[in-house]
């Protein structure tokens, strides 16, 4: 099928603002859709008008039925950054689509701040938590942010402060390329200073204190840094598991019998748009999971409530799992086998005789590696200082 949805990107000019060519596309619509901000900037001759609808899969909906008409889409920016586009490619593919991008806020508040685009994070806090924005905090990060409202500039900034990056320089930059357009500087710290309008963008350039509570980017985050019940992998042995499971953009993980849920969120802050799953059946640890997802920037990780195997059933098909609850249980075990892909991986982490004993008839049947890893930790003894040793756990590394 021929295009026949024109996808157009627009500035804070609206229709005004449009190259000869995408004004070319909009005269030549049947039919348009436009939130009302756009409609008022421009006219639309003989074509239909209409607004989105909430829920959007109404409007998805008509599009299906109008398929094959002249169709053209306004949307804000680049409509491929953080936009409707995907939703639409998703729907309908790029054979029946043209998209013609304007420059994104990403790139206008780049370049109001000075700051080359490669150089700086961009996140989206629209419409999701604010809490995402813990896993981009870093002495020195450049951070461009879109935003819910005023409320996240004030959350970010509470954020920052609770984690020490206080002195943080905050720019607000509110209705960019239009003829009300305004900047404002200030200190993560003296954010309650300030007042903001609806339609913003947020940079930020993280500047951390002394006593800043810095986090790696890297897996093998502290072990304070989680709540937990004693139901932790150790820092160290978590950083050689998410080493073993390697995370990838894009990627899902199924970590069972989560305990506090360390593996899955630093499964998701090790690459971009990973995603996890934790299955959990203790009401403490699931609410510790959900408060440590939040507290370190993964607060879309899916909590999955509920008695093993049985929750595994009809869950998405992952790239990997990992194995720490439940590892000598045969049935569990067995879920996660079935559940896995060809070339998806499996770790199991034991500590327990029982835990040993199956990870090694894991390894007899399936191959793999069987590793065994022991941590020591200075202690006092007496006046003088010795090193104690930790449970060695055994771990068990394979790709289907």
């Amino acid at each position: 099928m021929s295009a026949w949805l024109s996808l157009i990107g627009t500035g804070a000019d609206g229709v005004a603002g449009l190259t000869p060519g995408a004004k070319a596309l909009l005269e030549q619509a049947e039919i348009v859709i436009a939130p009302k901000r756009l409609q008022n900037s421009g006219d639309f001759g003989t074509s239909e008008v209409h607004n989105w609808t909430s829920p959007i899969t109404g409007t998805l909906d008509k599009l299906a039925t109008w398929r094959g008409r002249n169709v053209a889409i306004l949307a804000t920016g680049d409509p491929l950054h953080y936009g409707i586009g995907v939703t639409l490619l998703e729907r309908f593919g790029l054979d029946e689509m043209r998209i013609l991008p304007a420059p994104s806020a990403f790139s206008l508040a780049a370049a109001r701040m000075g700051w080359a685009v490669q150089d700086a994070e961009t996140l989206s806090l629209h419409g999701r938590p604010a809490t995402r924005l813990q896993a981009f905090l870093q002495p020195g990060a450049k951070l461009l942010v879109l935003t819910s409202g005023a409320e996240t500039i004030t959350q970010a900034a509470e954020m920052m402060m609770a984690r020490g990056f206080g002195p943080s320089a905050m720019t607000v930059l509110e209705n960019m390329g239009g003829p009300d357009e305004k900047i404002t500087d200030f200190a993560a710290a003296d954010v309650d200073q300030h007042q903001f309008g609806a339609f913003h963008t947020l940079a930020i350039r993280c500047v951390a204190e002394l006593n800043a509570a810095i986090l790696p980017t890297t897996p093998g985050l502290p072990d304070d840094a989680y709540v937990h019940d004693g139901q932790l992998t150790k820092r160290e042995v978590r950083a050689v598991t998410l080493s073993a499971l390697a995370p990838a953009p894009g990627a899902l993980l199924l970590d069972v019998g989560a305990g506090c849920g360390s593996i899955g969120i630093e499964w998701m802050r090790a690459a971009r748009g990973a995603k996890a799953m934790a299955f959990e059946r203790h009401p403490e640890r699931l609410a510790m999971i959900a408060e440590n997802a939040s507290a370190l920037g993964t607060p879309e990780l899916d909590v999955v409530p509920g008695e093993l195997p049985g929750t595994l059933q009809h869950q998405p098909t992952p790239s990997a799992i990992f194995l720490g609850g439940a590892v000598s249980d045969a049935s569990v075990f067995e879920a996660c086998w079935a559940a896995l892909p060809i070339g998806g991986r499996m770790v199991a982490n034991a500590v327990t005789l029982e835990g040993e004993s199956a990870v090694a008839g894991y390894h007899k049947s399936y191959g793999g590696e069987l590793v065994r890893m022991e941590v020591s930790r200075v202690e006092a003894v007496g006046t003088m200082r010795g090193m104690r040793p930790g449970m060695a756990v055994l771990q068990w590394r394979s790709v289907k």
